[in-house]
């Protein structure tokens, strides 16, 4: 129920922030492409490469701490959870957005514990970047 309430929240707050023309609209087919590399990363646990896709700022969520951060501080915050939570594996759920967001909700696998992961990208000058991680244990 946790979860539902997430994915609703997550659907409301983009529906409203996205322009409504359908010159704005994207393919999906290859507009969620973005999150092929963004899951081989994070399944990795390769802060290094996942990095190249972030923004220059954005904001990453660990466990409720919300942190507004450089790219540079953003990597180093995610290789110390890769580091306290080695992967086992990581599965995009599900993909949704419109125009030039989209989000992917994902599961983070390390050893017996779970993690929902939710990441933000938005399209800026044609390239999409990671503008925000949320990372919270599963229920």
């Amino acid at each position: 129920m946790k979860l539902f309430a997430k994915i609703s929240l997550i659907l409301a707050l983009v529906a409203f922030a996205m322009p409504r023309s359908s010159a704005d609209t994207i393919p999906q087919d290859d507009a969620y492409g973005v999150f092929i590399p963004i899951s081989k990363y994070m399944a990795s646990g390769d802060a290094e490469k996942l990095s190249a896709w972030f923004a220059e700022n954005l904001e990453i969520n660990l466990f409720g701490v919300e942190s507004d951060s450089s790219k540079t501080q953003a990597k180093r915050i995610l290789a110390r959870f890769f580091d306290e939570h080695a992967p086992s594996s990581f599965t995009i759920i599900h993909k949704t957005g419109r125009a030039n967001m989209k989000y992917a909700l994902g599961r983070y696998v390390s050893g017996s514990e779970n993690f929902d992961v939710t990441v933000f990208v938005s399209l800026s000058d044609g390239t999409y970047r990671i503008r925000q991680i949320k990372i919270d244990k599963a229920d």
